[in-house]
């Protein structure tokens, strides 16, 4: 069986055809780096982090500033590379969610509670904390700030 591109992908395939093996490379090497990044982060969060009903405003500095805008370029990059990667080899909607933990915008902490209020995420980012002996993450609730309470989900 030999397989045949759509006419209008050739001129893409023919220049896209020399970088797949440093795209492979960099696509494994962001795999084994996010194996990585995802516990460290997760076991690092607060229990409360997603309690809160908004993230706290503080003032940068012009070193923050600066971080801010490095942080974000990584970001840009990051997101073009997981779009690529969706056609190409490589984690691409890894790379994806990984250029959106990495990047801010107005809304991402309303997003990331979104995400964190699906039963499934939730479980999954308690049990690597059990595995690390931390105590779970309190579900995302539009509860007030001085309700605090820890909370296990698979008590339920």
């Amino acid at each position: 069986m030999n397989f045949q591109w759509p006419a209008g992908l050739a001129p893409l395939i023919g220049a896209v055809e020399p970088w797949l093996p440093a795209l492979t490379v960099i696509g494994v090497i962001m795999a084994l780096a996010s194996m990585l990044a995802i516990p460290w982060l997760v076991v690092r969060m607060p229990v409360d982090y997603f309690h809160q009903p908004s993230r706290p405003v503080r003032y940068r500095g012009p070193l923050a500033w600066g971080l801010w805008v490095i942080r974000n370029a990584l970001a840009l990059v990051l997101l073009a590379a997981g779009v690529l990667m969706l056609v190409l080899p490589g984690q691409g909607i890894l790379t994806i969610l990984i250029a959106l933990m990495v990047s801010t915008f107005p809304g991402k902490y309303r997003l990331e509670r979104a995400i964190m209020r699906r039963p499934g995420v939730l479980r999954s980012v308690n049990w690597i904390r059990r595995r690390y002996r931390r105590p779970p993450l309190n579900p995302p609730s539009d509860a007030p700030p001085g309700d605090h309470q820890v909370r296990d989900p698979d008590a339920d």
